[in-house]
């Protein structure tokens, strides 16, 4: 973890830290089918409020909530990274699965998918994972259709890189492109 981040910051993103409990409302943000698994939340017990009343299964929705924020700020370019913790239900157990999964985030008029993926790319190398594999996927709601990649190693999806699809960055008031990687 601690070579990861290094390594993002060293191609230009900078850090944040989210709060792991979400909205049950982020779902509908980033155009979750009302099935999807990731719906499948931890309840909090004693919630402060609505928005905080689950605990997240995915890391999406807080990076673009970020984002958003840097673009209300008009900063016209920005590079971010989390190291985030999710939160699956397992069956037959009181206690969660919590995988940590890199979120790459980043808009301006430098960035593209092949900049991000080109960053991941790097990332992969200097942490010696083997190479990965992209495969095209228009199936992920929260992605452009056309613009949408399953990152894979060795037959084993880790995650997904992208453009985020135009009407979940407007969900989040962005105007512009904006490029996401998760990687579990």
């Amino acid at each position: 973890e601690t070579k990861a981040g290094q390594l993002c910051r060293g191609l230009g993103y900078s850090e944040i830290i989210t709060y792991s409990f979400v909205s049950p409302a982020i779902f509908d943000q980033i155009r979750l089918p009302k099935d999807d698994a990731r719906r499948n939340t931890l309840k909090i017990q004693n919630p402060l409020g609505e928005d905080t009343s689950v605990m997240r299964t995915t890391a999406l929705p807080s990076m673009m909530d970020i984002l958003s924020r840097n673009s209300a700020y008009h900063n016209k370019a920005v590079k971010l990274y989390e190291l985030a913790k999710i939160y699956l239900p397992t069956e037959g157990s009181l206690l969660p699965e919590e995988p940590k999964i890199l979120v790459l985030g980043a808009y301006g008029p430098k960035e593209s998918f092949f900049t991000v993926k080109g960053d991941l790319e790097e990332i992969f190398k200097s942490l010696r994972i083997k190479k990965a594999r992209y495969t095209a996927d228009s199936s992920n709601p929260s992605y452009h259709p056309g613009r949408c990649a399953k990152v894979s190693i060795d037959g084993t999806e880790i995650g997904y890189i992208g453009q985020i699809h135009p009407l979940v960055a407007k969900n989040y008031g962005i105007d512009s492109e904006v490029y996401c990687a998760e990687i579990n």
